[in-house]
């Protein structure tokens, strides 16, 4: 972290509505899908990254939704998936559909191979191979509006 650094989670959503005629059932039919691309600031040490006042409070905001994130990612993992605490973060609720709904879902995580970051490198990957164990069943999503006239 650094002066220059930002220091946020970045999320980009794509809506795509494609409608199709479907002659088996003369009927509309709508397909909806959604493009989620996100980019998660890591997790910090106060301590190690030296920051103070503004700085401080953002990294232990952005600290708390990660913290938020793993909490969904460990909830989702439990072979009795009870309660899922999606409604504990914006991040958390925002990326629901994405996490445990009807989606596919790709991961790419980034570590440092420096030695001083090793803790943080492996923080990272055990995070990675929770969320690798979330098990989701992607469908077609396709709503039929109207018959054809």
């Amino acid at each position: 972290m650094n002066e220059a650094s930002s220091r946020s989670h970045a999320v980009m959503t794509i809506t795509v509505v494609e409608q199709t005629f479907n002659e088996k059932t003369n009927k509309l039919v709508k397909k909806t899908s959604k493009i989620h691309i996100v980019d998660l600031a890591g997790s910090e040490r106060a301590d190690s990254t030296g920051a103070t006042g503004a700085r401080l409070k953002e990294g232990a905001s952005i600290n708390q939704s990660l913290s938020a994130l793993g909490n969904v990612i460990n909830a989702l993992t439990k072979a009795d998936r009870g309660h899922v605490p999606y409604r504990d973060s914006k991040l958390t609720y925002l990326l629901s559909d994405s996490l445990g709904g009807n989606s596919l879902t790709l991961m790419i995580s980034c570590i440092s191979p420096v030695t001083f970051n090793y803790e943080e490198s492996l923080s990272t990957l055990r995070f990675a191979e929770r969320a690798k164990s979330i098990k989701n069943y992607a469908k077609i999503n396709t709503v039929c509006f109207r018959e054809h006239a």
